[in-house]
Order: structure tokens, then sequence, then C-alpha cells
């Protein structure tokens, strides 16, 4: 019986690995994919300094609207 029952859960153990071993290095590339996605759209879609021009000039437009209603109140 153990001449049986050895070589098979052996050979269990060992795919079991292999089927471990390639999801990890499947799910290892797709976050590697993921992050350069990540990273080329945060390159490419805004820059810091248009965000903030683009964020002064709401606000400079805020501020208009404001003036424009605290002067409707008086």
């Amino acid at each position: 019986m153990l001449e049986i029952g050895l070589p098979v859960i052996l050979a269990a153990v060992s795919g079991l690995g292999a089927i471990t071993t390639r999801l990890h290095n499947r799910i290892h590339e797709l976050d590697r994919r993921l992050d350069t996605t990540e990273l080329r759209i945060a390159e490419n879609y805004l820059s810091k300094a248009e965000f903030s021009a683009a964020l002064e000039r709401v606000e400079q437009h805020m501020i208009r609207i404001e003036t424009k209603l605290d002067q409707l109140r008086t």
C-alpha cells in the first residue's frame, strides 16, 4: 500500500506546487502590467502643473461668483 500511495501523494503535491507557481507567476505578470498601465495613465493624462492651473482658474471663477452673490445680497 505504501508503494502505491507514496508516489501518488508525491505526484499530487508536485502537481499542486506547479499549479501554484504558474498561478503566482500569472498574478505577478498581471500586477506588473496593471502598474505599467497606471503609470502610463498618470504620466500622460494630466500633469500636476496643468491640474494646478485648472484648479486656479476654477477658484478664480468661484471668487467671481461669490462676489456677485455678495453684491446681490446688499
